[in-house]
């Protein structure tokens, strides 16, 4: 199961709202690469992960093949899990709790 940081914020009344009903109302924010999947033993048949929990570019410059590549384990970012935090703006009035 994917998890998935959802933020939300309300449009204060002086500010005008920036969404439409035709235009999506929902921006990424940031991306975080978490553990990694990479199957070590899938030559063999098997399943054998890491363990690296998470991605840490290597001492490269930024752009470069060796900041894709990850410090702990040795493996591409492509083979780390990513995380997306999302960003919802909500035009509806707040709830009033009874």
């Amino acid at each position: 199961m994917r998890k998935r940081q959802v933020v939300l914020r309300r449009a204060s009344p002086e500010e005008p709202s920036r969404s439409s009903s035709t235009a999506s109302s929902r921006m990424v924010r940031g991306v975080r690469y978490v553990e990694c999947q990479k199957n070590h033993a899938a030559a063999v048949g098997g399943y054998a992960v890491d363990g690296c929990r998470e991605f840490m570019a290597s001492n490269g410059e930024e752009g470069t093949v060796a900041a894709l590549t990850c410090a702990a384990c040795g493996c591409h970012r492509s083979f780390h899990r990513r995380e997306f935090e999302v960003v919802c703006d909500c035009d509806s009035p707040p709830l009033t709790g009874n």
